[in-house]
């Protein structure tokens, strides 16, 4: 039996891969009207208290945030943001996944190479790992990233 899906979180951070996280969530969520929740972590460095005032950060978020609802509004899906300051973007996603009670996780990831093999940044790989439901990774198609590098 197929799960309905109620909610889906979209971790997004102002990348070329936020778009193509949304538009995959928005197409998995049409079919149940179900709802997106995009999620901007502001991540806060350790000699900084977790509410430190982050004036720049928090309006760099807002503004992505504002991009990315326009864009999911296009796409006709019901969009709810949220801005979160935490110490780990990773476990700040999974948190917000277990008290929204999140039936998937969409996740835009970069190609990221490491030692010349391709691996997961550290921020999926931890939501990977802990999430408590589904989660999808859209990696940013290697065409796209072999013609930025030329």
């Amino acid at each position: 039996m197929e799960q309905k899906l109620k909610r889906i979180l979209v971790p997004v951070e102002g990348a070329a891969t936020d778009e193509e996280g949304v538009m995959l969530a928005c197409a998995l969520g049409k079919k149940d009207k179900a709802e997106l929740l995009l999620l901007y972590v502001i991540e806060v460095r350790r000699n900084l208290p977790i509410d430190a005032e982050m004036g720049e950060e928090v309006e760099r978020g807002e503004q992505v945030l504002d991009n990315i609802q326009r864009f999911a509004n296009k796409g006709g899906c019901n969009v709810q943001t949220d801005l979160l300051q935490a110490r780990e973007a990773g476990a700040a996603i999974v948190n917000e996944a277990v008290e929204r009670e999140v039936d998937l996780i969409v996740m835009g990831v970069p190609y990221h190479e490491k030692f010349g093999d391709y691996c997961v940044e550290p921020r999926a790989q931890f939501v990977l790992e802990n999430a408590p439901c589904r989660v999808i990774l859209a990696r940013e198609r290697l065409a796209r990233v072999r013609s930025l590098a030329r």
